[in-house]
């Protein structure tokens, strides 16, 4: 594994910004849409495995917004920075949630009462997995910016993570539409909007290139503090209370383990 690592960092580092951040940003979009497939096989599947593969999502996410953004954000430009752009990634993740209509597929509706009336359910469910996703992809940006091998680990990492997340996007609209076609295209479209994402630190740092040593650990803390806000407030919720709580606890310490794993090793 670390020999493939290394081949990949190798072929990347003569690279451009741009390049680099297509081809990490990639690995999680494809793996969303991969995550989609199973719906060919049909709409039933245990709620219990969504749960576990969701807790394995959040696990992930939680230790990568430490390994890989908080601790490097406070090695590049201290205490302050970091708060300032760790609260700011929350706020700006709770703002998006209020502003745009989405549904979960446990607590249902949320976003702007006016936008109520929507029943498009698919539309719905979309919007709220871009909304996890904007993060994931700025994540992935910025640390590809940072450290190309962290980037490609942390890359590697939200790509396991978004399997679960594609299928937990295409399983309910199948269900809703009996559209397969449809259940995928809507789940590849979610990672696709975290592909773009993933360009937004290259576009702040290409408008101001001359604070660099200020914005990049920013920029990294509010990535983690939109991650972190999205694993709290949107998938923690989402898969605890409906009986089988052991197996979300389960799928949390799974992925929890397996991005130390991913940063000790790689």
């Amino acid at each position: 594994m670390s020999n493939i690592l290394t081949y990949i960092v190798s072929m990347l580092q003569t690279s451009s910004l741009f390049v680099r951040i297509l081809f990490l940003g990639s690995l999680p979009a494809l793996l969303t849409f991969l995550g989609t497939l199973p719906v060919l096989y049909g709409k039933s599947l245990d709620e219990r495995i969504i749960d576990a593969g969701m807790g394995f999502s959040a696990g992930i996410m939680l230790v990568a917004s430490f390994t890989s953004l908080l601790i490097p954000a406070m090695d590049l430009g201290g205490l302050h920075t970091v708060v300032l752009g760790f609260v700011l990634g929350a706020v700006s993740i709770l703002v998006i949630d209020k502003l745009i209509p989405h549904e979960h597929v446990i607590r249902g509706y949320e976003g702007p009462k006016r936008f109520g009336h929507i029943r498009r359910k698919s539309l719905l469910i979309a919007l709220a997995m871009i909304v996890h996703n904007i993060p994931e992809g700025m994540a992935v940006g910025v640390a590809a910016i940072y450290d190309l091998t962290g980037g490609i680990v942390l890359a590697i990492a939200i790509g396991f993570q978004d399997i679960p997340e594609g299928l937990a996007v295409a399983i309910p609209i199948y269900a809703s539409t009996g559209r397969k076609g449809h259940a995928i295209f809507v789940g590849g479209l979610s990672g696709l909007f975290e592909l773009l994402s993933a360009f937004v630190p290259l576009a702040i740092i290409t408008v101001s290139s001359q604070a660099l040593g200020f914005i990049m650990p920013f920029l990294m803390a509010i990535a983690a503090g939109a991650m972190i806000y999205v694993v709290v407030h949107e998938i923690i919720p989402e898969i605890y209370g409906h009986g089988h709580d052991e197996s979300s606890t389960l799928g949390f310490f799974l992925g929890f383990v397996l991005m130390l794993l991913l940063d000790f090793l790689l």
